[in-house]
């Protein structure tokens, strides 16, 4: 009974190793990808759209708020002719999927846009995010949907 016992007690032990091993990968991971969404919130504060660039994978996709798609080299350089007096995350969730993950926000901003007009937005975001093969973050897709008030 001892040795049952002392048994349970070691799997006990392993398991709750294990747990807290994996809680602290993703909370890691959850880190990791927020301080990338710091990164793309900074590049949108500073309108430098050069620190997003090494973020986005080869074959990025974005959905604008417009329901236009473009990829990464299309929105860098609508990126670099908006210009931000403003830009703000708020509610920024991160949720891990294995080598996936997924960022939700809102996006609140100010500014001129690529046509010279001033705007202002308030947007939902989702952006994707893979763990490359080297180990690297990338964001595969972002989406933006403007909030109705």
């Amino acid at each position: 009974m001892k040795r049952f016992s002392i048994l349970c007690l070691i799997g006990l032990v392993l398991s709750v190793g294990a747990l807290w091993s994996q809680a602290t990968k993703t909370s890691g991971t959850e880190q990791a990808v927020a301080a990338l969404e710091q990164q793309w919130l900074q590049a949108q504060k500073t309108n430098n759209p050069d620190l997003i660039a090494p973020l986005l994978a080869d074959n990025f996709v974005d959905t604008s708020s417009e329901g236009k798609f473009t990829d990464g080299a299309g929105m860098l350089a609508t990126e670099k002719s908006t210009k931000y007096d403003s830009a703000e995350y708020y509610d920024v969730k991160v949720h891990v999927y294995g080598n996936a993950a997924v960022a939700t926000g809102e996006f609140k901003s100010k500014g001129t846009d690529e046509s010279g007009n001033p705007f202002t937005a308030d947007e939902r975001f989702t952006d994707t995010w893979v763990k490359m093969p080297n180990g690297k973050w990338q964001c595969v897709a972002s989406q933006g949907t403007p909030i109705k008030i």
